[in-house]
């Protein structure tokens, strides 16, 4: 695979929401999942789908099968793109969702007409052609700065157990009756067992992907992100404006997230950084340091516990 072309996404509801959105859907919101169990998702539904993020490993590498259980399914019926390029899992893992939700989510003309030309390719002509996009790529590429310290055209082989930097993006959704799971890097989708409702999905899913981390030994480095309705159409019709507020709020944070995610501040940092060299003592430059980490680590912190996160 090659990387050319494509920039590395965060895993962050804020991003691949406007990342949809960018790409013209219509009434689809991310949220981030601090706990992962039944009751969590049911208070999601509608919930299209889950993106799973883990830390690439041997076990993943070596394993042709499906690694935590199920089987290859070759239903044709079933949209499923490989991933042809590096760096685009995470939005592969979302088209992949999209595609197979079209009945219940707005996929807009880009999309739509996109799927509608690559329906009868293979999984590897349809991975071709979303790296051939331009108006893809494009999206995608418009959520990161540019790096000026790394070349995207290196393509040098990596051994896992040296790297800990490779993250992969999968994602889950329940198509033709079963519970799917559509990772890029496998051959077909992968079939986990029956499920024939909205509420069998939210209540067998988390079985399946705790089954997974398991897999993994001691390794804790992981992100769920549910792809469900948009909340604020939901809000409306309960006629909830208190929340509705909270929900509004909540976007204009994300968009001026994303904003800071696409400025090149590299410079502006580099020259602080110059500036307060010349004008401090070693013994400040420390204390500086030490008082930004600790500063850091209690915003940290507490982000977490306003969210119920358990360590």
């Amino acid at each position: 695979m090659s990387s050319s072309g494509w920039n590395t996404i965060e895993s962050d509801p804020g991003v691949f929401t406007e990342l949809v959105e960018r790409f013209g859907v219509e009434g689809v919101e991310f949220e981030e999942l601090y706990t992962f169990d039944e009751d969590t998702l049911r208070s999601l539904q509608p919930l299209y789908g889950v993106i799973f993020l883990f830390k690439y490993t041997d076990l993943d590498q070596s394993t042709i099968g499906p690694v935590g259980g199920g089987e290859f399914d070759h239903d044709s019926s079933i949209f499923f793109a490989k991933q042809m390029i590096q760096n685009a899992c995470a939005t592969q893992a979302v088209l992949n969702i999209l595609f197979n939700k079209g009945k219940d989510v707005k996929l807009g003309p880009l999309l739509g007409n996109f799927k509608e030309f690559v329906e009868s390719f293979d999984p590897e002509l349809k991975g071709e052609a979303i790296t051939n996009s331009a108006e893809i790529t494009d999206v995608h590429n418009s959520f990161s700065s540019p790096n000026p310290f790394f070349d995207e055209n290196q393509n040098k082989p990596k051994s896992l157990k040296d790297d800990d930097s490779l993250f992969h993006f999968i994602g889950f959704v329940r198509a033709n009756d079963k519970l799917i799971e559509l990772d890029g890097l496998k051959p077909y989708p992968i079939a986990h067992c029956e499920c024939l409702s909205d509420d069998q999905f939210v209540s067998k899913l988390p079985q399946v992907i705790n089954q997974r981390i398991m897999k993994y030994g001691g390794e804790l480095r992981f992100s769920m992100l549910a792809m469900m309705k948009d909340r604020r159409d939901i809000l409306k019709d309960f006629g909830d404006d208190e929340g509705l507020v909270n929900e509004l709020e909540k976007r204009e944070r994300w968009t001026r997230e994303n904003k800071l995610r696409r400025a090149d501040l590299i410079g502006l940092v580099n020259q602080t950084l110059r500036v307060l060299a010349e004008q401090k003592s070693t013994e400040e430059w420390n204390d500086m340091l030490k008082t930004a980490s600790d500063s850091s680590i209690s915003k940290l912190t507490r982000k977490a516990a306003s969210k119920g996160y358990q360590s």
